[in-house]
């Protein structure tokens, strides 16, 4: 199958799902089955897929519980979903925190937030036996939203994305029209760059038509479906400025706690289960199509300057720190999360052997 079909399903994806799921009916119950609509934020592509996964479990756990899945934009923009589970328009949602953050800057602390040297596995930690979750029940209700999240999916780190050049130091973003979201663009904004926060369906048209210099997304594969080969060739991977992400799954309140207890369990525990899954899955898909775009489709691809993620790390002690003084909750939660990685990585990195070293030894 071509590219250019690829991409033409990928984009229409929201259209079709949409089309065929009309408007959400919420928690329906008909002959003892309890149907969910959850929306997802994605109209196509690996992370829909995703989000299929995962409704693929607990709709095999439960004869009596089932979740059906629509496509982004189905009833609500994604901009608007969490308000509309909040409200029971829809019973739950498939997306990240970062696309809430503009409610607080806390939300990107729960996946898009500074790195203390930890991966989205440790953060995910964090979560369930670093305080994380109560953290988060604790938000929600300060922000009155009657809603339950569960968290998993283990991103690698996000590329710094797609340059017109090669980066060679970090003198060369300054200035540079860029796309990303959440605490990042506090962080690159704090770098010299200036920042659009775009959905993703509109990064490569805008850098096409010259309205951003430079984007990233989330990984190799779904910025293949976007078809950001064609507008760039220089990629640039591994970078701080999200480092660190996952998904959330987020509930009704009140049409979570209506369900049965094992019902509940249900939907907490496939979402344990999808966290494997999502792992062993993605970095599978995202190496072979990074090598397709190095060895098909004419791409460049460099990592990323030292330089460039030391002066990450220095505008995110910025960006930090400027934030904690107006608001004590992003502070402890930030005082929480040092904790938790001093702790964890301290062990971690005096464990872990050097599997960089490993791998050279054979393959380089």
């Amino acid at each position: 199958m071509s590219d250019t079909v690829n991409r033409r399903r990928f984009l229409r994806g929201s259209a079709m799902a949409a089309a065929a799921s009309g408007l959400a009916a919420p928690a329906i119950a008909q002959n003892n089955v309890t149907t969910l609509k959850m929306q997802a934020a994605w109209g196509g592509g690996i992370f829909l897929e995703n989000a299929q996964s995962y409704v693929d479990r607990v709709n095999a756990l439960s004869k009596e519980l089932q979740i059906e899945l629509l496509a982004v934009d189905a009833v609500v923009k994604t901009s608007q979903m969490q308000d509309a589970v909040h409200r029971g328009v829809l019973d739950a949602a498939h997306y990240v925190p970062a696309y809430w953050y503009s409610k607080t800057p806390t939300a990107s602390l729960f996946g898009t937030g500074p790195c203390y040297g930890w991966s989205s596995q440790e953060v995910l930690g964090w979560v369930y036996y670093g305080g994380g979750q109560e953290l988060f029940d604790e938000l929600m209700a300060s922000l009155g939203l009657n809603i339950v999240s569960f968290f998993n999916s283990p991103m690698p780190a996000q590329p710094l994305g797609w340059f017109k050049e090669e980066l060679k130091d970090a003198s060369q973003i300054n200035g540079l029209k860029y796309r990303t979201v959440g605490l990042a663009a506090d962080v690159l904004l704090e770098m010299g760059m200036s920042v659009v926060q775009l959905p993703g369906g509109e990064i490569q048209p805008a850098m096409k038509s010259g309205l951003i210099d430079a984007a990233e997304f989330n990984n190799p594969t779904s910025d293949r479906d976007f078809g950001m080969q064609d507008v760039s060739k220089f990629y640039h991977l591994a970078s701080f400025h999200q480092s660190q992400e996952f998904f959330e799954v987020t509930f009704n309140k009140d049409t979570f706690e209506g369900l049965a207890d094992e019902q509940k369990a249900i939907l907490r525990y496939a979402s344990e289960a999808e966290n494997s899954n999502f792992y062993w899955h993605n970095t599978k898909r995202y190496a072979e199509d990074l090598t397709t775009l190095q060895e098909e489709q004419g791409v460049s691809v460099f990592r990323t300057p030292d330089d460039v993620m030391a002066a990450q790390l220095d505008a995110w002690d910025v960006v930090v720190d400027r934030i904690s003084e107006g608001d004590p909750f992003f502070a402890k939660v930030i005082e929480s999360q040092k904790a938790y990685a001093k702790e964890v990585m301290g062990y971690l990195n005096l464990n872990q052997p050097d599997y960089k070293l490993a791998y050279n030894h054979y393959f380089a």
